[in-house]
């Protein structure tokens, strides 16, 4: 997951818990402008631990799951099949 589709996710995951940004930013110690422009997907990098602030703010934690892997042939499967 990129950075941008984080911010998103916190966007949607802050609007659906009825919390402005004003009140997010000041459970996680960050601004109101700072955590905007992460929505926006306009921040470069996030430290791990503002990350972490902000999702625990919001009841969730970070997780790491593998990505996900597309189950193509490998080339020696594909010249088997010829």
């Amino acid at each position: 997951m990129k950075l941008y589709d984080i911010g998103r996710e916190i966007r949607k995951l802050r609007r659906d818990s009825g919390i402005t940004q004003e009140e997010l930013g000041q459970k996680c110690g960050i601004s109101r402008i700072t955590l905007g422009r992460l929505e926006r997907g306009e921040i470069a990098s996030i430290s791990l631990k503002t990350l972490d602030a902000i999702l625990h703010a919001l009841h969730f934690e970070i997780c790491f799951a593998p990505e996900r892997i597309v189950n193509l042939p490998t080339l020696d499967e594909i010249k088997q099949e010829f």
